[in-house]
């Protein structure tokens, strides 16, 4: 009979702690998504149990290698039956586990009227704390099993959880402090304040008519993960040949680092060239500015890079347009740059948050029908987008072509994040996503 559990260490103490709302996070490599894949099989045998796991887009549980394929592996030696078609999975005795999405700010809605025992979340920095809060409304039963959350994540220093879990992290090293691991905490909300205490009682107190929720943070890290260095003992190898910033969230932990100008891109980093191997895969990556071009210089720029990568991986920026205009000119600076771009390069188009940002994209790829046009949401922050493009840079896989934009490009990315600008990062980082057919959230996933 196979037993099935969790490894000694953090991922243990995860599944050990009472709090109503543990994280798991971190390092990558920690065994973190199979933690909270392996936490609710505790109730597989209640019949009125039900478990409801959110990644931020349904692409993301069923890429390869995924919470579908490691839920399958699981549950499905556990006698449960798995439907694809709706991302679920029920159990002999009736319990269930499903899996679901926010893609939107507003499909947190969708969820109107649930009762979820329990909530998981798999990188819950991919997650708004309106989302977060909202889906915590969700969480009650009526059943035997307690309703609690579980959520997993890398460190993002930008994020809301940040600064939810600061008690548990070193505020001069942004590292996990050892000794506060797993130690519970409390807190209320109080309209949009969340106010924190060491003790339910004298929270509850201080604040009458309120009720609190424990919560605890554990950290994880590649070395805890024992199966993981034992299968692939180049796998911290891998994590210590990333560039500076993503190598101290990624492998050790950080949760304060930022990137200062020069950090994530060095003009050394990029070698000029006269031209590309013609039989290169081709994508322009666009940054669209909100709104017209404004007069105090600060407005937003809409940025096109045209970048190519050859059949050694080597990638090429080809060209950059850089401009400010109505939303007709861009449109129209748009059509006039995929014809000279041709049919065989594809277009990759951000869809930013709300319903103005969808419909901006609606319209811009009906225009381009005829095209290879692809649009993904925006999501997660610039710094993380942009890490793997500036992992590629610093390992001398990124060329440019010659070119009169060469020099406004190479100080934009030498300033970010700090400087003023940064639409033409967005845009080369639209075309690098696009290339490697890897989305802006399972690029992390990578590493998790």
């Amino acid at each position: 009979m196979a037993v099935i559990k969790p490894q000694p260490g953090p991922q243990e103490q995860f599944l050990a702690t009472p709090a109503d709302i543990a994280i798991y996070g971190g390092a990558a490599g920690g065994g973190k998504s199979f933690a909270l894949l392996l936490e609710p099989l505790r109730h597989a045998a209640k019949g009125d149990f039900n478990a409801l796991i959110f990644r931020r887009t349904s692409k993301q549980v069923k890429n390869e290698g995924g919470l579908w394929d490691t839920a399958s592996e699981l549950y499905g030696t556990c006698g449960a039956k798995g439907k694809e078609s709706d991302l679920s999975w029920r159990f002999p005795s009736g319990a269930s586990i499903s899996f679901g999405h926010l893609e939107h700010e507003k499909n947190k809605y969708d969820w109107q009227g649930s009762e979820i025992t329990y909530l998981g979340f798999d990188e819950l920095t991919h997650f708004s704390e309106t989302q977060f809060f909202y889906l915590l409304s969700r969480n009650r039963s009526t059943g035997r099993a307690r309703p609690y959350v579980r959520a997993t994540c890398n460190p993002d220093a930008d994020s809301w959880v940040a600064d939810f879990i600061r008690w548990w992290i070193d505020p001069e090293t942004g590292y996990p402090i050892a000794e506060r691991a797993g130690v519970i905490r409390w807190f209320i909300r109080d309209e949009d304040q969340i106010i924190w205490g060491d003790a339910r009682r004298s929270l509850e107190g201080a604040h009458p008519g309120r009720s609190a929720k424990s919560v605890t943070f554990i950290a994880a890290s590649i070395e805890d993960n024992r199966i993981l260095m034992a299968r692939d003992p180049g796998y911290r190898a891998n994590l210590a040949a990333l560039s500076t910033v993503e190598r101290e969230r990624l492998l050790k932990g950080n949760w304060k680092i930022r990137p200062a100008g020069g950090q994530f891109f060095r003009r050394g980093w990029f070698e000029t060239v006269g031209a590309v191997p013609a039989t290169a895969r081709r994508v322009r990556g666009w940054d669209l500015a909100a709104g017209d071009a404004g007069t105090d210089g600060k407005s937003d720029w809409t940025a096109g890079v045209r970048m190519a990568r050859d059949a050694d991986g080597i990638f090429y920026v080809e060209h950059v347009e850089r401009f400010q205009g109505s939303p007709r000119i861009v449109a129209k600076t748009l059509y006039n740059l995929a014809l000279g771009d041709g049919v065989q390069a594809g277009i990759a188009l951000p869809q930013d948050p709300g319903q103005a940002g969808k419909a901006q994209v609606q319209s811009l790829i009906h225009m381009l029908a005829g095209f290879r046009v692809q649009s993904q949401p925006v999501t997660g922050s610039k710094l993380v987008r942009a890490m793997p493009f500036s992992a590629q840079a610093e390992a001398g896989n990124v060329r440019l072509v010659r070119g009169a934009w060469n020099e406004a490009f190479l100080a934009e990315l030498e300033n970010f994040p700090a400087g003023r600008h940064d639409d033409q990062v967005d845009a080369a980082c639209e075309a690098f996503q696009a290339l490697t057919h890897v989305s802006q959230k399972s690029q992390q996933d990578m590493y998790s």
